[in-house]
């Protein structure tokens, strides 16, 4: 298992713009909990799928099998 940033460059830019704006919470997510904090959970329980291969919902990172 290998977890990596998303390779465009530009989405990586503005993911990162929009998680320092908004303290660390998702920004494709409109409420602010635990839950939507980067790394969030959903992507946190996708990764401890050994079948799950694809990225985080904002497209920030990747996870491979």
């Amino acid at each position: 298992m290998k977890i990596t940033l998303n390779k465009d460059k530009e989405t990586v830019r503005l993911i990162k713009e929009g998680l320092k704006e908004r303290g660390g919470y998702c920004p494709c997510r409109r409420e602010k909990t635990e839950d939507n904090k980067c790394m969030c959970k959903e992507f946190r329980e996708q990764i401890k799928d050994p079948e799950f291969e694809g990225f985080c919902h904002c497209m920030l990172y990747y996870k491979e099998k």
